[in-house]
């Protein structure tokens, strides 16, 4: 039997709106199927899947504005206890998200793409 989908299942979580959405453990889960994460990754503009991760580059005028955004990120990392890797340079920051005790991307990953996308808008 197939996986449900859950941009559709009403027994699934939403995705929508990732926004009001919290994370939530996922010991024991699985990866998000291939269509799942496609449908999801629709819904957050210039953010890709490079090597199995989330993927997406912030540029900034200075490191100063860099290092807020890195902060403000590292915040909301810490209230959904979900960790991104970051990679910071002096007027940039690369964003991956991968939720390793599934094995490669969930719903999670994808909560916290959109909460960090929210801190530009």
């Amino acid at each position: 039997m197939d996986a449900p989908d859950i941009c559709t299942d009403p027994q699934a979580p939403r995705m929508d709106p990732l926004l009001s959405r919290r994370c939530q453990p996922m010991e024991g889960g699985a990866p998000l199927a291939d269509d799942d994460v496609s449908r999801a990754l629709a819904q957050l503009p210039g953010w890709s899947v490079v090597d199995g991760m989330l993927h997406k580059r912030y540029g900034f005028a200075d490191f100063h504005r860099t290092m807020a955004f890195v902060n403000a990120v590292a915040w909301i990392a810490h209230r959904e206890d979900h960790h991104p890797d970051l990679l910071v340079v002096y007027n940039a920051c690369t964003v991956r998200l991968a939720t390793h005790s599934v094995g490669g991307l969930s719903i999670n990953d994808f909560i916290c793409a959109a909460k960090v996308d929210a801190l530009l808008d």
